[in-house]
């Protein structure tokens, strides 16, 4: 009788156990799914022989050139409602800001200026546009204009080169990289460090004191964190995460490839960025907690500079 008692005893212990592992393989498989990403990002390859701005979904699929023009094309900047996009091309002689719909159509230059000007970014309220550009100083100055390119505001007065302005979430701040001039044992160097100002250019305030060029900075969704890539002590390019202060920096990407143009997802999960050596970029996304990476592409020559469409 004992021995019947332990048997079904045996029996019911063993089949909670079963019953336990398939509910919790079940639970990860759902948690795996719920955090896989979605939506759409822009980016730039030259896999039709020049850089073009081309769309594709967060599984690396419905891949389309928007661009689609003989010139360089190059950067995109989504406006807050996600039906419009920034992107510069020398189409026109120089270097051009250009505006176009989600799908392409419509390309229109709104810059319109004989000097060069680069890498645009939409305001959060979609009202304006930072960029930079050598029309006072060929080391790049940083400007702001309306976004029907109308009312040109120049925010930075200096001979330093300056890159990458993107916004606060709330339109009041503006993150960009300055490129410092050090000395280090008599010797002149530069290192490009991120600084956060006012939109008027005014408070301006250095937030990173690392080693290297870093650039790229741009604010998670929440506004708590900013993403940005720089050079590791052994000089390879990673992803950075830090505190919207400049405090607690880490290492995100932490691999051997060099890593580049990081891009939040709407819901703050994911980011997107370039990865790869000279022989070969890819897009790639990377889960922030669980440092899982996806890899969106894989043709030959250049894929990069990823960036994810509002929602």
């Amino acid at each position: 009788m004992l021995r019947q008692i332990i048997s079904i005893t045996t029996y019911i212990i063993l089949l909670f156990c079963i019953q336990s592992c398939k509910t919790a393989s079940k639970t990860l498989s759902e948690d795996i799914n719920d955090t896989l990403p979605s939506g759409v990002l822009s980016f730039l390859t030259t896999r039709d022989g020049n850089f073009e701005v081309y769309s594709m979904t967060a599984d690396g699929k419905n891949v389309t050139n928007l661009t689609n023009n003989k010139s360089l094309d190059f950067w995109s900047s989504w406006s807050p409602d996600g039906k419009y996009i920034l992107f510069y091309s020398n189409r026109d002689g120089n270097n051009e800001i250009y505006k176009m719909d989600a799908d392409g159509k419509n390309q229109v230059n709104i810059s319109n200026h004989s000097s060069n000007d680069y890498l645009p970014c939409w305001s959060p309220d979609g009202k304006q546009i930072v960029f930079t550009s050598d029309r006072d100083n060929k080391n790049r100055e940083i400007y702001s204009m309306n976004s029907d390119g109308s009312n040109l505001v120049r925010l930075t007065d200096n001979d330093l080169f300056e890159e990458v302005p993107t916004w606060s979430n709330d339109g009041e701040k503006i993150l960009f990289t300055r490129q410092l001039v050090e000395m280090v044992d008599t010797l002149k160097t530069t290192n490009g460090e991120i600084f956060i100002m006012d939109k008027n250019g005014s408070n301006e305030k250095q937030l990173t004191y690392k080693k290297g060029f870093d650039s790229g900075a741009k604010f998670s969704p929440d506004g708590k964190k900013i993403a940005f890539y720089g050079t590791t002590e052994e000089k390879n390019y990673e992803i950075f995460i830090m505190n919207a202060d400049g405090t607690s920096i880490s290492n995100l990407t932490n691999d051997i490839l060099e890593d580049y143009s990081p891009s939040w997802s709407p819901d703050g999960k994911w980011i997107a960025y370039s990865s790869g050596t000279s022989k070969q970029y890819d897009v790639w996304l990377i889960n922030v907690k669980s440092k899982r990476k996806i890899r969106l592409t894989n043709e030959p020559k250049r894929n990069e500079t990823p960036v994810w469409r509002p929602k």
